[in-house]
C-alpha cells in the first residue's frame, strides 16, 4: 500500500502515468477522494471528472456530498449537469465522459477521475455494451416484488445471446438480466457499440474501518446541520416526487420517509447512518471484485 504523503513520488517513479490516459481515484464514501484529487490536480496540471452517479444532479448538493468548495480553482466536470427528476445512467455517463475528456486533453492537461460509483469506473476500463442498455425503474420495481423462482421462469422464455452470462446469485441481478433480454427482444433495439476503453493508473483510498465509520457518522450530522432535510423539501417544492427521491437512494430516500411521517426524526437519522455504513461496505466489496476481474488498483493508507 502507498502512504498518502508519497502519492506523487509513486506516480513519478513507479508508473507511466504521464503516458497514461487517466488517473483514477476511487474508494468508499468519506474516504477523502475529493481532497486528494484536488491536491493532485494542482501538482499535475489536471482537471477532475466526477464518477459519481448522483452528483450529476443540480440542487442535490448536501445529500450527495458534492463539497464543491473543496475544488476551489480546480476545474471539474460532470457535476450539476442534469435536472432533478431525470434518470442518469452509465450510457449517458460514458458519452458525457468522452466529451469532457476530449475538452481537457485539448487543453494539454491531465485527466483525474474521482468517484465512488464503481460501476461507472469499470465501464471506462472494460467494454461492457450490455451495461449501456437503459434501465426501466418502474418495471424493475414491479419485477423485484416477484420471487426468484418466478423471475427465473421469465428468463427461460428468452434466448440468451452468446457471451452474455446471467448471474443467478441475487434477485436484483436476475431482474437486470431479464431487463437486458427483454430490451434485446425488441427488433428495433440494437446493442450499443462498444465505448472507448481508457488506460489508467488507479489509486484506491481504503481507510481503516473504524476511521471510515467515524468520518461517515460525523459527516452525516454535519450535513443535517447544513440543511440536508431542507434541501429535500426544496426538491419536493420543485416538483420532484417521493418516488423519485427513493430512486436517488440513501439520504433522499430516508429523508422522504421522515417527511411523510413514516419515520420519526430520531429513527430516520439512526436508520440512515446504518445504511450509509452498509453502503460503504458494499462499495468496497464492488471495488475488490473489480480487482478480482483484473483491474489493478494501488491502495493508499
Amino acid at each position: 500500500m502507498i502512504n498518502s504523503i508519497n502519492v506523487l513520488m509513486y506516480l513519478e517513479r513507479q508508473t507511466n502515468f504521464r503516458a497514461q490516459d487517466i488517473l483514477i481515484l476511487l474508494g468508499p464514501t468519506a474516504s477523502g477522494k475529493t481532497k486528494l484529487a484536488v491536491q493532485l490536480a494542482r501538482s499535475l496540471n489536471a482537471e477532475i471528472i466526477s464518477a459519481d452517479s448522483r452528483q450529476v444532479y443540480r440542487g442535490m448538493d448536501i445529500g450527495t456530498g458534492k463539497d464543491i468548495q473543496e475544488y476551489e480553482d480546480v476545474p471539474y466536470h460532470l457535476i450539476d449537469i442534469v435536472n432533478p427528476g431525470e434518470q442518469y445512467n452509465v450510457s449517458r455517463f460514458l458519452a458525457d465522459f468522452e466529451q469532457a475528456y476530449g475538452q481537457i486533453k485539448a487543453k494539454g492537461k491531465q485527466v483525474i477521475v474521482c468517484g465512488g460509483t464503481g460501476f461507472y469506473i469499470q465501464a471506462l476500463l472494460t467494454s461492457q455494451p450490455y451495461n449501456q442498455i437503459p434501465t426501466d425503474i418502474i418495471w424493475r420495481e414491479q419485477l423485484e416484488r416477484k420471487t426468484k423462482a418466478e423471475i427465473e421462469a421469465y428468463l427461460s422464455d428468452y434466448t440468451v445471446p452468446e457471451g452474455y452470462l446471467i448471474d443467478y446469485s441475487s434477485k436484483k441481478r436476475m431482474v437486470r438480466a431479464l431487463e437486458v433480454l427483454r430490451w434485446l427482444s425488441d427488433p428495433i433495439h440494437v446493442l450499443p457499440a462498444s465505448q472507448p476503453i481508457y488506460t489508467a493508473t488507479i489509486l484506491g483510498l481504503d481507510p481503516a474501518v473504524e476511521i471510515r465509520r467515524q468520518r461517515i457518522s460525523r459527516r452525516l450530522h454535519q450535513r443535517l446541520e447544513q440543511g440536508m432535510v431542507e434541501e429535500v423539501e426544496k426538491l419536493l417544492d420543485q416538483g420532484v416526487t417521493y418516488e423519485q427521491l427513493a430512486y436517488y437512494g440513501l439520504e433522499y430516500k430516508y429523508i422522504s420517509y421522515y417527511l411523510q411521517d413514516k419515520l420519526t426524526y430520531e429513527a430516520f437519522v439512526t436508520k440512515l447512518e446504518t445504511e450509509i455504513h452498509r453502503y460503504a461496505k458494499r462499495q468496497m466489496t464492488y471495488l475488490r471484485k473489480m480487482e478480482k476481474d483484473g483491474v489493478d488498483i494501488q491502495w493508499i493508507v
